[in-house]
């Protein structure tokens, strides 16, 4: 049983505060859902709660130990992904694919490479430039990288961008995977996701 737990955060920016007092537990097989207007905090929040950006008060516990002081085993257990897609556009779907993997215990077999991008309608696609593939299309490989990555915490921002109707049911289709195999996730969205959230976080700039 795995557990993220946030107690007491705190940020800003620019001197500006962004959110204060903020707590979550989150366990496994349990998904929080991060809402909130643009300039709430959302993106912020992620970031701390991944290790990426400094808060000014709380902390952020992995299974009861300090996230911050013990971040070979909280990150190897960390699937971050940011609101931009984070692909490079001289690399094919492919080869960006690898590359997320890469620094993975046991990265994956050309054959689930393809599978997954298969998987998420990108076979045909594999082999082509990044920059000639459309949004959505862009979006799929970061879906693909979902399909194959053992991390057990997942933390994404808007992974729903750009995505279609279909491209959304695909997400909802991993995200229930992942949960019925122990996993947890913090996703800020603005969509409504199937699976349910296990609870709502609204942040109120």
């Amino acid at each position: 049983m795995n557990a993220l737990e946030a107690r007491g955060l705190a940020c800003s920016r620019g001197g500006i505060p962004l959110f204060r007092d903020v707590s979550f537990a989150l366990t496994s097989g349990e998904w929080i859902a991060v809402r909130g207007q643009n300039g709430s905090g959302k993106t912020t929040l992620l970031r701390c709660a991944s290790g990426l950006t400094r808060f000014d008060a709380g902390e952020v516990l992995w299974n009861g130990q300090d996230a911050g002081t013990g971040p070979i085993a909280f990150r190897a257990q960390l699937l971050y992904a940011g609101h931009a897609a984070g692909i490079k556009d001289d690399l094919t779907a492919m080869e960006n694919l690898r590359d997320a993997l890469a620094l993975r215990a046991g990265a994956p077999t050309n054959e689930a490479l393809r599978g997954a991008l298969a998987q998420v309608g990108l076979d045909r696609h594999r082999h082509l430039p990044a920059r000639r593939l459309s949004a959505g299309q862009r979006r799929r490989i970061g879906l693909a990288r979902l399909a194959l990555d053992p991390a057990m915490l997942w933390v994404l921002d808007e992974p729903l961008t750009a995505l279609d109707d279909a491209g959304q049911t695909i997400f909802s289709d991993l995200l229930q995977r992942h949960l019925a195999r122990g996993g947890l996730a913090l996703v800020a969205t603005h969509h409504e996701v199937a699976p349910a959230p296990a609870r709502e976080l609204r942040l109120v700039p």
